[in-house]
């Protein structure tokens, strides 16, 4: 039995068990009969980086099409359903996996997972909710070509990414949008769902024997093996690089990165403490001391790991007024500069090894958590064992280690700027390195 010290809640100590039905399906399940709920998050392997060229947002309009009506049940009816049985469906477009997850009463188990199966296995996707999605996500498209923020995402990604699919935006472009037919859905769902790259986990009101009979139930049915396409590993730009996206905005927004590691990487828990230190730390990280703290530049600045299947980066965010931007990018990179050289100090490594280990229980505070921290793990192929590892390897973690992956990962020199605005003395510059 797993026990997260500091969490005084029912989640406070979980075993999880590996539960596979007859008809081969496997999940991780935790038990937990303290209140009627069950809570289980799945995903397929397969998502918006898999589009088709001129149908880019295609998985994306799935995950927003799956509860539109099944069955013999129009849009109406299926939402109607939903609402008598208080349950919550949703699913979800990621760049390399097509998500899901499902919360439902005990008492309407079987019938909250019959809902389920029918979305999964025979979705209507009529032309009225079809069309009526469709000009949502548009107007959404819309207003994200629009904002700052968003922009400068994008246009980074791009940069980074170039030809390849990481490159788009999940939500895809209004050209592809447009383009996406209800026969091009349902050809994606039996292209999409199949039992070969299906990860489970169910926590909850539930044991063992009935998950078995309902994971047959809502998944068996299912095609044997999926029919996606793989994804080509990722060629990630190389800097130093400045872009300037023109916008008529009196504060400039900022995004910069480079490649980084994979997941995988038996190096990444520990680019995960130094990021921490770096950027991600909130209003403890040294970014945030220098640029806003010190100085004033920016309310606020970050920086994040970013793994996918088939590459890795680093990027952080900031923005200031377009006077100030230059003396915003020489603080930042004069912060990762110094990181690199010298790595975080003993004191900030003891700091981030307490926050992290002890703000780790917050991620099993409910059922509805536990179930998507169990699904990331199986997703990241962890092991079953990595909720009870990963405070003692966070802990594991040395001064000679930050400084060492420090070194490793980052790469002052070689940053790549995206900036929307209209900044003051910085110019755009092409590859020059």
């Amino acid at each position: 039995v797993l026990v997260l010290a500091g969490l005084a809640t029912p989640a406070a100590a979980f075993e999880i068990k590996q539960v596979t039905s007859p008809g081969g399906i496997t999940a991780w399940l935790v038990e937990d009969h303290t209140i009627p709920l069950i809570a289980m998050n799945f995903s397929f392997s397969g998502g918006a980086a898999a589009d088709p060229p001129d149908r880019r947002g295609l998985a994306y309009m799935l995950s927003g099409m799956l509860d539109e009506g099944a069955g013999d049940l129009d849009s109406t009816a299926f939402q109607k359903r939903l609402s008598e049985l208080a349950m919550r469906m949703s699913f979800s477009a990621g760049q390399d996996e097509f998500s899901g997850s499902l919360q439902t009463l005990s008492r309407n188990r079987d019938d909250a997972f019959g809902m389920l199966k029918l979305a999964l296995t025979a979705p209507r996707f009529a032309e009225q909710p079809l069309e009526r999605i469709r000009g949502q996500v548009l107007i959404s498209l819309r207003q994200d070509n629009e904002d700052p923020e968003t922009i400068a995402g994008a246009a980074w990604m791009r940069t980074m990414f170039r030809d390849h699919p990481y490159s788009m935006r999940r939500k895809g472009s209004i050209d592809g949008l447009k383009a996406v037919t209800s026969d091009d859905l349902a050809a994606l769902t039996r292209r999409l769902f199949a039992r070969d790259s299906l990860m489970i986990a169910v926590v909850g009101d539930i044991d063992e024997e009935t998950l078995k009979r309902l994971l047959d139930d809502t998944f068996g049915g299912l095609p044997a093996k999926s029919q996606m396409p793989v994804i080509p590993s990722a060629e990630v730009s190389k800097g130093p690089m400045v872009t300037v996206v023109d916008r008529d905005i009196p504060q400039s927004v900022i995004r910069f990165g480079h490649a980084s590691i994979m997941r995988k990487d038996p190096d990444f828990l520990i680019a995960y403490v130094v990021n921490h230190i770096l950027g991600s730390g909130g209003f403890g990280s040294r970014l945030m001391e220098e640029v806003r703290e010190k100085r004033g530049l920016s309310y606020g600045v970050y920086t994040t790991l970013y793994p996918l299947d088939q590459a890795g980066v680093f990027f952080g965010g900031a923005a200031t007024v377009n006077d100030r931007v230059s003396e915003t990018i020489e603080v930042v990179r004069t912060e990762l500069k110094r990181m690199a050289d010298d790595g975080p100090t003993a004191e900030e490594l003891e700091q981030a090894k307490t926050y992290l280990t002890g703000s780790y229980a917050l991620r099993f505070d409910s059922n509805r958590k536990i179930a998507g921290q169990l699904l990331a793990i199986q997703r990241e192929d962890l092991g079953i064992d990595y909720v009870e590892k990963r405070n003692d390897l966070v802990n594991a973690v040395t001064l000679e280690d930050v400084r060492r992956v420090a070194r490793r990962i980052i790469d002052a020199d070689g940053l790549i700027f995206t900036i929307v605005g209209r900044p003051k003395a910085v110019q755009s510059s092409g590859n020059q390195g």
